[in-house]
């Protein structure tokens, strides 16, 4: 597998603000006039897809002040409860649509799904597997904050069949921990991993952030040295965006210690170079994985995914979301459930489920998407498959497209010719601007502003 390249000038000449395309199109796209009607259709579009799960769980005990995800801060447990009686009656809603589905991926997100004490934690499993027919060899994962978690909470994980942990570290530098009010126990952290691999489970992912208040080189060096002690299957390395007029909480990061861009940039830098001298391959953007691991294989393969997870290896599995603020792809669609608890609430109680909002793709954006989902996966397009897919002729189709990539042609980060449009090398970091070319929503409605930099 081709590494790539950094480019200090090309990076800084094209690092501005665009999607990460876990969808296309973005959320942004989605309208309430997509009704549950909508999203039932879609579920008998392609029956014979097997099924992946995600549940989000939104509660956390601590505000970590970096976070933008959907949660609720709390430590009364009895709220967990009665999350789940509403939880319990969409999943018998929402089940009945994928009654002859078979389910290879469940994954538990949030919030911090681990908020859920072991009783809750059975609760749950016990009504996912009442509700849905899963796999022998299933891939269940969730995700754990090592602050709020009993190490024996991993054996429970395990006895009900889990198999795959993301860990959330961010940083091991304890002055960057407290700046975003994450302080964690480094040795028992070490314990977590340790009692996991006893368990059995097959594939352990860290959680990492770069751009953090009074992060820098010498810092991160040492969460980069203590991560491969760890040696974990996969690493997430993501880009702390500080948007403080969207989350309330980074409000409370002074600016004046967040790392100035060219040293974020370093940082960005030396994790790479770090990270693939160690061993481990660049995935994309902002994921690494072990040679051997199945994401790693499933590219040199160019069978990756992507979808509202991330980067996946069930390239043919419909996604349903449950929980508030979940979103699902069925057939030909997007779907999100309602965003704020007492709406979640209110509606399940009322209709059953709790689908808000959605898109119907449309021809041009299932094309659109397939070529997107090639570049950001697997750094190369086949033209000749998009045109036998979707009976088009591809520079025809794309006329207007492929004169926006003209700058990326003469800066050397692809390379095209009638077959084929190959990411380079030093093209990989910046991938996201490539696919922003093909991205007809971007240009026409001038959304750019409302997402974070690409580095």
């Amino acid at each position: 597998m081709q590494q790539l390249i950094w480019d200090q000038a090309l990076i800084e000449k094209y690092n501005y603000s665009g999607p990460r395309y876990t969808s296309y199109p973005t959320a942004l796209e989605f309208s309430d006039t997509f009704t549950q009607n909508d999203l039932s259709t879609a579920t008998k579009q392609y029956p014979e897809r097997p099924l992946s799960l995600y549940i989000h769980i939104p509660f956390c005990h601590k505000i970590c002040y970096f976070c933008g995800c959907n949660k609720v801060i709390t430590r009364h447990q009895e709220k967990a409860d009665k999350y789940l009686d509403y939880l319990a009656k969409e999943i018998a809603h929402q089940s009945r649509l994928m009654a002859n589905r078979v389910v290879s991926q469940l994954h538990w997100g949030g919030g911090t799904p681990t908020f859920l004490l072991p009783k809750q934690i059975s609760r749950l499993m016990i009504l996912l597997r009442s509700h849905f027919n899963f796999a022998q060899d299933a891939e269940l994962s969730i995700e754990v904050d090592p602050r709020e978690i009993a190490l024996d909470t991993i054996n429970h994980l395990a006895k009900e069949g889990f198999n795959r942990l993301s860990l959330g570290i961010q940083d091991f530098n304890k002055d960057v921990q407290k700046a975003v009010n994450r302080e964690q126990d480094e040795a028992f952290i070490e314990q977590l991993l340790t009692r996991a691999k006893q368990q059995g489970f097959q594939s352990i992912n860290l959680d990492m952030i770069y751009g953090l208040p009074l992060q820098n080189q010498q810092s991160f060096a040492y969460t980069l040295q203590k991560v491969l002690t760890l040696d974990p299957a996969r690493l997430s390395i993501f880009n702390y965006a500080h948007m403080p007029s969207l989350f309330a909480a980074q409000r409370k990061i002074d600016q004046h210690d967040l790392p100035k861009p060219a040293e974020k940039l370093a940082i960005l830098q030396q994790t790479i170079e770090f990270l693939t001298r160690s061993g481990y391959q660049f995935i994309g953007m902002d994921h690494f994985a072990k040679p051997d691991d199945e994401l790693a294989v499933a590219q040199q393969q160019g069978k990756l995914h992507r979808n509202f997870q991330g980067y996946t290896t069930q390239q043919e599995a419909d996604l349903l979301g449950m929980g508030v603020s979940a979103i699902s792809q069925i057939g030909d669609c997007y779907s999100q459930n309602q965003k704020k608890l007492q709406d979640y609430y209110q509606q399940v109680e009322q209709l059953g489920h709790a689908q808000w909002r959605g898109i119907q793709l449309s021809k041009d954006d299932l094309i659109r998407r397939e070529v997107i989902k090639q570049l950001i996966c697997n750094f190369r397009l086949n033209k000749n498959t998009i045109e036998q897919q979707f009976a088009i002729q591809f520079d025809h189709y794309f006329a207007h497209d492929m004169q926006l990539l003209t700058p990326f042609i003469e800066d050397k980060l692809i390379t095209m010719d009638k077959h084929q449009i190959q990411v380079s090398a030093t093209g990989k970091l910046l991938i996201r601007n490539i696919c922003m070319c093909f991205d007809v929503y971007l240009r026409q409605q001038a959304r750019q502003q409302q997402f974070s930099r690409v580095i």
